[in-house]
């Protein structure tokens, strides 16, 4: 009898093993989402030709219902409490985060990829979606306390820091010489890529993103 369980649970163990395995395999095999920054160099129907920012060029195709989202320039002023925002950081010694850009969500986008996460603006960088708490006049400009479902950071906001906020935007704004982001492109097996959003800067702006 002893033998016999044993045989059954090492049976049991080596399928679960096997099945961990197959989802190790499964979850490696999903697209992983792709960042593409840049500038457009050519339009040519649903595809982009884009000039990446380290000097590459990337051709994504757009999906039929692709959501165009304009970025635009906004001013400190413009950040109030209760606000929605997603700020781009860099640590600080003391536990703070310096802002190296503040983007101001819609009411609607309230809630979008709410936490904490590592950023690839630059190295060591971060982003954090949360809503202002309290924000505290300092010598140098402001000091936001942000809070999100998980915790809180205080952020410090120099008066040149980029502040934008996002507006509707539309095809007609995706032309040669435009800056875009996009945050969830796909790379398909010819090598170029796919995506169902464009962020694009408004007025030659270039989304600090």
């Amino acid at each position: 009898m002893v033998s016999i369980v044993s045989t059954s649970a090492r049976l049991f163990a080596s399928s679960l093993f096997a099945g961990s395995l197959l989802i190790s395999a499964a979850s490696a095999q999903q697209p992983q989402p792709i960042r593409i920054r840049g500038a457009i160099e050519a339009v040519d129907g649903a595809v982009l030709t884009i000039k990446t920012r380290d000097g590459d060029e990337r051709k994504v195709k757009m999906t039929d219902n692709v959501t165009v989202t304009g970025i635009a320039k906004a001013a400190l002023s413009d950040v109030r409490q209760g606000n929605y925002i997603g700020v781009t950081g860099m640590p600080q010694a003391d536990g703070t985060q310096k802002a190296i850009a503040i983007h101001i969500f819609p009411e609607a986008m309230r809630g979008t990829g709410e936490g904490s996460r590592p950023w690839d603006l630059r190295p060591n960088s971060s982003m954090t979606n949360a809503t202002v708490d309290q924000k505290v006049q300092a010598t140098d400009g402001q000091t936001l306390t942000v809070k999100y479902k998980d915790g809180e950071k205080k952020v410090t906001v120099s008066p040149d820091t980029p502040i934008v906020t996002f507006v509707p935007g539309n095809k007609d704004e995706l032309k040669p010489g435009a800056k875009i982001i996009i945050i969830g492109a796909t790379r398909k097996d010819d090598g170029t890529f796919e995506t169902a959003r464009v962020n694009v800067g408004l007025d030659g702006l270039t989304p600090p993103m």
